[in-house]
């Protein structure tokens, strides 16, 4: 009995049988022939958050428009319908043709979270294939990995066959082509990654050997033979206006967490906030031209349906045309009932102005991230904002006629006082206060404070920082939980455990393969979800390996070998440190395109980018 025979029989028992059928709108479905590489693109949560996520749609698209290569999808099943699959004997397959995934050549996953760790391990297993890398066959696929946490891939080196570096639409084609020749000459698997290993971007783990000391630092990262790249080099798009962006996006049966339209309007960020992951990695800014965004928009919505169109970036409201953009999109648009929304907003009275306009249709709330409560730890962290800002941008809010507003702060930041807590707690309490004055009314009237632990990140200026530790964490939140108290106000915070373990993989080493193992065997899976994370099993984990996770928490030396020392994102590790000393000074650092690309990231050159540094034009910025 087939797959989808068996499918068949059984989906009526489990929950959201949607996420496991596929043909959907716009699915692409190709046959199957020897000539065909065959690809399957994996997401490591449940249907609903992988089908929201841009990077894989834009993957799906460009791998299919290419002839020789089939390109299928598939997503991590939830618990019940994993117990039917191991119970019927069905594998991981694909939504496309319901083919087995050990059939495909490549499997390709995308790393945008590290609690997805144990989920890409289960979903491997769960497909029939070892593990280990060292373990597969020549006849097993590929286990290949991108995405915005492989910076750092070492926890995962024992587990995938090679990761690719940075943006992939710049060199997925030519991997896959590469592979197709190698295989048709007849390479094996270990002359295969060999080969591939030579492409910009990609990275073949077991190509390089890691040595630590006795006290498991790190002596050196090398390469074991010659032939092999010392650094990996991030790939960027340097031309993102003429580069692949697909209009025909697949449309689901089911809700799905962002269920719309989305336009990227620009690439990168370079605000500079120190706390930022992404603003680092995804550097230089890269826009595409107005012209092209509403020829993509037109055809994105006639093709999908959608009646929301989500102007998506790290800073949308830094687009350098956003005010002319949305305004010509929401008259476009506003005979249709299609409603505009932006991903994201500055704190400041300007991104009202913009919010006011998009939400004429559909009015939602607001959401400020001032990230910290008391200007000097906001000039820390070099968040360009001020209280006068939010205040100001608050009370546009107000009187533009919303009532609820959404504060996003961080705790356990570097250099963090009881002050600067208590500071976030007066922060929001001054703008409820400010709601009900200029609305004259206490009902209705709401402020979200939702405050997330800081983690230190690779490729960041605190990635040298020593994280809180669980008792600090609690002692934080306990105090926040006490002086955001009272009507209006609602307070958020993480699981306190759940951020350790985010902070010790992100910053981990190849050490952790053996946790992250260990852990899945003993049940570990969908950590990401606080229902399903169970901090014991971690613990136990890491004894089992004779490791101590608090290790992982420490703070780093500047001259130290960091784990992903050999990963080259073309932000210099002189930058970073210079920020970091700024950081202790309180020294703000300028946006980039304010300063003149004169603040030394070398991204722009680093990477040969030879991106053009322009201001308040409609092009690309460094």
């Amino acid at each position: 009995m087939s797959i989808a025979e068996k499918l068949d029989k059984m989906l009526y028992q489990v929950s959201n049988p949607v996420r496991y059928i596929g043909n959907e709108w716009n699915q692409i479905k190709k046959e199957w022939t020897n000539s065909h590489v065959k690809i399957l693109l994996t997401f490591p949560d449940v249907y609903e958050i992988g089908m929201s996520h841009l990077g894989l749609k834009i993957l799906y698209h460009r791998l299919n428009e290419e002839d020789k290569i089939i390109c299928e999808r598939t997503y991590a099943p939830w618990f019940d319908m994993e117990e039917l699959m191991r119970r019927e004997d069905i594998p991981l397959y694909s939504l496309e043709t319901k083919a087995p995934a050990s059939e495909f050549d490549i499997i390709g996953f995308s790393l945008q979270y590290e609690m997805s760790y144990t989920t890409i391990i289960n979903m491997i297993n769960l497909a029939g294939i070892p593990v280990y890398s060292h373990e597969r066959s020549e006849e097993d696929p590929l286990i290949i990995s991108g995405g915005s946490t492989v910076y750092n891939p070492e926890p995962l080196a024992d587990f995938f066959d090679l990761f690719f570096i940075g943006e992939a639409e710049s060199g997925l084609i030519n991997l896959v082509n590469k592979y197709r020749k190698l295989k048709d000459k007849g390479l094996k698997r270990k002359e295969i990654l060999f080969e591939l290993n030579k492409l910009p971007g990609v990275y073949v783990p077991s190509l390089y050997s890691v040595d630590y000391d006795d006290k498991g630092r790190i002596n050196s990262i090398v390469s074991k033979e010659d032939g092999v790249k010392e650094r990996i080099k991030r790939q960027v798009i340097t031309d993102l206006d003429n580069s692949f962006y697909p209009t025909d996006f697949i449309v689901p049966y089911m809700d799905i967490v962002h269920n719309r339209a989305v336009l990227e309007v620009l690439r990168g960020c370079t605000r500079g906030c120190r706390f930022c992951a992404a603003g680092m990695t995804y550097r230089p800014v890269r826009e595409r031209k107005i012209n092209t965004l509403i020829d993509m928009a037109d055809k994105i919505l006639q093709s999908t349906g959608y009646e929301e169109l989500s102007l998506s970036s790290l800073s949308t409201v830094d687009y350098s045309d956003i005010e002319r953009l949305v305004k010509i999109m929401a008259e476009r648009y506003r005979e249709d009932k299609i409603s505009i929304s932006l991903s994201s907003l500055r704190v400041d009275e300007f991104s009202v102005k913009l919010a006011k306009e998009v939400q004429k249709v559909r009015k939602t709330g607001l959401t400020f991230a001032p990230e910290a409560g008391t200007q000097r730890l906001r000039n820390v962290i070099n968040k360009g904002v001020n209280e006068k800002d939010l205040y100001q941008a608050v009370k546009s809010a107000f009187t533009a006629g919303w009532s609820r507003i959404k504060l996003y702060y961080m705790m356990g930041l570097p250099s963090e006082t009881d002050t600067d807590l208590e500071g976030i707690a007066k922060m929001s309490k001054k703008v409820l206060d400010m709601g009900r004055k200029l609305k004259k009314t206490k009902r209705g009237i709401k402020v979200s404070v939702s405050v997330s632990t800081f983690i230190p990140k690779p490729f960041t200026p605190f990635q040298w920082v020593e994280m809180n530790s669980q008792e600090e964490i609690i002692k934080k939140q306990d105090l926040l939980r006490k002086v955001l108290r009272g009507r209006g106000l609602q307070f958020s915070w993480n699981d306190p455990e759940l951020s350790l373990m985010e902070s010790i993989l992100a910053r981990g080493d190849r050490r952790l393969s053996g946790v992250i193992y260990q852990a899945w065997k003993q049940g570990s899976k969908f950590d990401g979800w606080n229902e399903c994370f169970d901090f014991e099993l971690w613990n136990k984990a890491f004894n089992d390996n004779e490791l101590d996770y608090r290790d992982y928490l420490r703070k780093r030396d500047f001259d130290e070998i960091l784990p992903w020392s050999h990963i080259y994102t073309g932000v210099t590790d002189e930058f970073l440190k210079k920020e970091y000393e700024k950081s202790l000074k309180g020294e703000l650092t300028k946006d980039c395109r304010e300063s003149h690309c004169h603040n030394g990231c070398d991204v722009c050159y680093g990477l040969g980018a030879s991106m053009e540094l322009v201001g308040g034009t409609n092009d690309a910025q460094g």
